[in-house]
């Protein structure tokens, strides 16, 4: 009679600990959140599709600002305080600047 083989160790035993301050986690996810200007451009996207005749040149600006705020989002460190810093107040403008303009 065979010996049952143990069964594989769970994935998430394989995943090492990060440590972050209050602080450094707040930061990171409220940059992560910043979903508000990739949303921002998609609701000026959405708004300029519902024209008659709407400004294709306009939307496809729109789609490029938000594939870049997109790949810098995905790019942050979480452990560079300046660079989450910068995120977080760019963000708040674009949103802001495209929220006003509808």
């Amino acid at each position: 009679m065979a010996t049952p083989e143990p069964p594989p160790e769970p994935v998430i035993s394989s995943i090492s600990s990060f440590e972050w301050s209050s602080e450094e986690s707040v930061a990171y996810e409220a940059a992560i959140e910043a979903n508000g200007a990739v949303g921002a451009y998609t609701a000026q996207i959405n708004s300029e599709n519902r024209k008659p005749a709407p400004d294709e040149a306009l939307i496809a600006g729109w789609r490029e600002q938000r594939g870049q705020c997109a790949r810098a989002r995905a790019e942050l460190n979480p452990s560079d305080h300046t660079q989450i810093a910068e995120a977080r107040r760019n963000y708040a403008a674009v949103a802001r600047q495209l929220m006003e303009r509808s």
